[in-house]
């Protein structure tokens, strides 16, 4: 099995940074092609960013600019380095693979709450 493992949520005023973390255990090798989602309050699950294969990366209109997706060298732990947060960016954070690759068992998620 894999497991995935996110974290590095909490509470922060709008305009400011927070780096969360996804760590991929179990069967997997590395993390090649992974995402982050997010989901809101009566909002359905939406993908925020991807990297894909050859490491390119996408991401959705509302973060483009401020979002930043990214893995360690050793392709264990991915990263989203979110600044300039607003409220809207409030959501519980996952990570997992984009649409049309294998998916794994949903993480608990990280909680990111932007709020003044």
């Amino acid at each position: 099995q894999v497991q995935l493992v996110e974290s590095g949520g909490g509470l922060v005023q709008p305009g400011g940074s927070l780096k969360l973390s996804c760590a991929a255990s179990g069967r997997i090798v590395s993390i090649n092609v992974m995402g982050w989602y997010r989901q809101a309050p009566g909002n359905q699950r939406e993908l925020v960013a991807a990297l894909l294969r050859g490491g390119s990366m996408i991401y959705a209109d509302s973060v483009k600019g401020r979002f930043t997706i990214s893995r360690d060298n050793a392709k264990t732990t991915m990263y989203l380095q979110m600044n300039s947060l607003k409220p809207e960016d409030t959501a519980v954070y996952y990570c997992n693979t984009p649409p049309g690759y294998d998916h794994y068992a949903w993480g608990q998620g990280t909680q990111v709450t932007v709020s003044s």
